[in-house]
């Protein structure tokens, strides 16, 4: 079934990758290549069955493509996922043979850091390929993305602001913060530095103590997250969290926050809007990282990165004018920009097919 699949959802590509030696299953979906390669982080999870695998690196790639066209990147969609334990499954030679398998596309695929991948994992990676993106500074790349994921972000929290109040003073409003891991603990910190007043929660009881103890933030219980009273309710963990369990509870009129795929379905999108409820469109909001990490391919500059991550800012307000212009909700509006800019380009670009001249400068290598 799964041309059918693919036929359904658009995608040009899905390698399925296995070395048994190295104890490598993995999967590469190419969503969409016509602004450029495909762009998106490699994950590594614990999936019960390999059709959730399937589903999940589908669904990511796609939203990657959105992404990245939002934000402006000549660069497409595409996602990886390993089948594996990051806790305990990681090993130098898994990821090489993940690195040789990127390579084997030519271009056609670039990776980066996601959920249960480091810097350190990337290294590996970077043995056997140049297409990866958020290797360690000492190669000339740009790290950890996660700072920069939460600073574009904050910018989301002031676009959101202006909209629906007509101001970006983010220290006069409080937010219930779900999760604080390596972006959401960034993104705290950076609300709490504008002075707002934060409710925190996690299934990680260090990291909320964490936010409890060095930035003053108040702990809630992983439920209660959502019946707090705060202005703004940012999701910085697991997708479809706004859904018709949580939708009555959370008081907030805007929600803005990092994670993926907040939203549980459209028709909760749909809700959001005729209750008044705000929604900055996750992909819009969280592609600070991948703006970061874009840069490595023409030669990183952190301060050109940071001013990139202003134009999240811009493209969310042209998001919310699409979505009052036609009285429409802003999950439509994003993709419609995006779907805009794909087609615009399409007319004129074809796939992008690996040539094995993507730049990369300012790379080097060694240990």
């Amino acid at each position: 079934m799964i041309f059918e699949t693919i036929a359904n959802t658009g995608h040009e590509e899905v390698v399925f990758c296995h070395n048994k030696d190295a104890g490598l299953k993995a999967i590469i979906a190419i969503h969409n290549t016509v602004l450029g390669p495909a762009l998106g982080g490699l994950r590594m999870w614990p999936y019960k069955t390999e059709q959730e695998a399937v589903n999940d690196v589908l669904r990511l790639s796609r939203g990657m493509t959105y992404k990245n066209a939002v934000a402006g990147l000549n660069l497409g969609g595409g996602k990886a996922v390993i089948i594996g334990d990051p806790s305990k499954d990681k090993s130098e030679a898994l990821f090489r043979a993940f690195g040789r398998f990127v390579n084997s596309l030519g271009g056609r695929y670039i990776t980066a850091e996601d959920v249960g991948i480091d810097v350190n994992d990337m290294e590996y990676v970077f043995r056997e390929t140049d297409y990866v993106t958020g290797v360690h500074q000492v190669h000339g790349g740009s790290g950890d993305p996660s700072p920069f994921t939460a600073y574009g972000s904050l910018q989301g929290v002031m676009a959101s602001l202006q909209a629906k109040y007509g101001n970006e003073d983010v220290g006069k409003y409080s937010y219930a913060v779900q999760g604080c891991g390596h972006v959401g603990g960034e993104f705290i910190k950076l609300l709490r530095e504008q002075g707002a007043k934060v409710f925190v929660t996690d299934i990680n009881k260090e990291a909320v103590q964490r936010c409890v103890d060095e930035l003053g933030c108040e702990a809630v219980g992983l439920d209660e997250i959502y019946d707090v009273d705060a202005d703004v309710y940012s999701p910085c963990a697991l997708g479809g969290t706004v859904n018709e369990q949580t939708i009555d509870r959370i008081k907030a009129k805007i929600i803005c926050g990092p994670a993926n795929n907040q939203l549980a379905t459209d028709a909760i999108g749909d809700e959001l809007q005729k209750r008044g409820v705000l929604y900055a469109p996750d992909y819009a909001v969280n592609a600070g990282g991948v703006m970061n990490v874009s840069l490595e391919i023409d030669g990183y500059n952190r301060e050109r990165a940071m001013r990139m991550m202003r134009t999240i800012y811009y493209n969310l307000g042209r998001i919310f004018e699409i979505s009052k212009t036609e009285n429409i909700p802003t999950y439509k509006a994003a993709d419609r920009l995006a779907e805009e800019r794909i087609n615009a380009i399409g007319k004129i670009k074809l796939a992008h097919m690996g040539n094995g001249h993507t730049r990369f400068q300012g790379r080097m290598r060694g240990q």
